[in-house]
């Protein structure tokens, strides 16, 4: 029974290790930007450095395992204009970290998902049933009693930079679904990537803006959550082809849990057990949307 048991244990962790390898990356990463921010560096610098690093690591990846098949000129064009709006999530995510605390940044910022099945149902590209609509009144209900239930007033801009990053993230979303279907996922990536890290680039240039960490632990900490971001690129790359869309997605749900763990370990941002509950309630009730949607 042991010796049976024991290659699907390993076939089955073999099946979801890349999702958890996505999301504990993502949630590394989250981390670390806290890290590089409190050391001096700004949201602009993060998404510059972390931009560069990301391209070249992608780069490398492609040279050592080329995407198969075309890719329509209209699919690259697209996915340029994509990557403007992808310059916009990232940032604005970075911004929500310099003024609240990660926890409640990303918690936040995981109303996407939930934004994203209202959007497509709204547009029509898919529906929703009554239990997902439930889901969905019980998530956001949660997000407002952690929200709510903060010990001091929340940052309104920390906050609006974390819903402003959902948005970006649902309208890059109901983009690919919509103009994409179908195109290679990772080469969809590797375009966004391009033209968000131009847009970085001419950003940092136009506003003369170069503000790195001004410790060792600080740049080191930028450094691997460039390392990171892109590790969870591949990831979710990975698990999307093993076990698909629906499933991973589910599976990234873990990154906010984990970057509270993180956060409590490294940053010593504990959630209130008022906050711990509406935190809970918004990341169950998500699950249960994707689910039932």
């Amino acid at each position: 029974m042991t010796k049976s048991s024991t290659p699907q244990a390993g076939s089955r962790l073999a099946q979801i290790g890349p999702a958890l390898l996505g999301a504990s990356s993502f949630a590394c990463a989250d981390v670390l930007s806290k890290v590089a921010l409190n050391a001096g560096a700004d949201a602009l610098t993060i998404s510059v450095v972390r931009a560069v690093l990301g391209v070249a690591m992608l780069f490398a990846w492609l040279r050592l395992v080329p995407p198969s098949g075309a890719f329509a000129p209209r699919a690259k064009w697209i996915s340029l204009g994509l990557g403007v709006l992808f310059a916009g999530n990232v940032f604005l995510l970075f911004k929500s970290f310099e003024t609240v605390e990660v926890p409640i940044a990303i918690l936040t910022y995981f109303v996407y998902p939930l934004l994203t099945g209202l959007a497509a149902a709204a547009s029509r590209l898919e529906t929703i049933s009554w239990r997902g609509a439930a889901a969905a009144v019980a998530a956001f209900f949660g997000l407002a009693l952690m929200l709510g239930a903060h010990p001091t007033t929340l940052a309104a801009a920390g906050i609006l930079a974390a819903l402003g990053a959902a948005l970006c993230r649902v309208v890059v979303l109901l983009a690919t679904r919509a103009l994409l279907a179908g195109a290679d996922a990772l080469r969809i990536t590797w375009y966004a990537l391009l033209s968000s890290t131009a847009v970085f680039i001419l950003a940092t240039l136009a506003t003369a803006n170069w503000q790195p960490p001004a410790t060792a632990s600080g740049w080191l900490a930028l450094v691997v959550l460039s390392l990171a971001v892109t590790t969870g690129l591949l990831g979710v790359f990975a698990s999307t082809a093993r076990i698909g869309p629906f499933r991973t997605a589910l599976f990234m749900n873990l990154e906010p849990l984990l970057t509270a763990i993180g956060s409590a370990l490294f940053l010593a941002e504990v959630l209130t057990p008022l906050q711990a509950l509406g935190g809970g309630v918004m990341l169950a009730a998500l699950v249960m949307f994707q689910l039932r949607r």
